[in-house]
């Protein structure tokens, strides 16, 4: 079994960029950051901050990220599978074509 790469890396960059966002929501409404403050995710994510406008521009962060990161994976996993030729097969589909009506 492989992965479809593109489906995999915008599932990958959906998930990511929408963690971001309700993150950043999740520390502005429960108070474990103060609006404006620098974390370690706005060290990377350049103009990120914890604020709403912060928010959104993770969330476009993250979507490239996880975009490239999903990418990178699926590739990967491909070419493993292909290099050792893992063949994945369902244990009944064996005893159903022995068997006859």
């Amino acid at each position: 079994m492989k992965f479809h790469v593109p489906a995999f890396a915008i599932a990958c960059g959906i998930i990511w960029g929408f963690a971001v966002f309700f993150w950043t929501w999740w520390m502005l409404l429960f108070g474990t950051a103060a609006p404006g403050d620098q974390t370690l995710i706005g060290t990377v994510y350049l103009g990120y901050t914890v604020s709403g406008a912060g928010s959104v521009i993770g969330m476009v962060w993250g979507l490239v990220d996880g975009l490239i990161g999903g990418a990178v994976f699926a590739w990967l996993y491909n070419k493993l599978v292909d290099r050792l030729d893992v063949r994945f097969s369902s244990p009944t589909s064996k005893n159903n074509s022995s068997k006859k009506s």
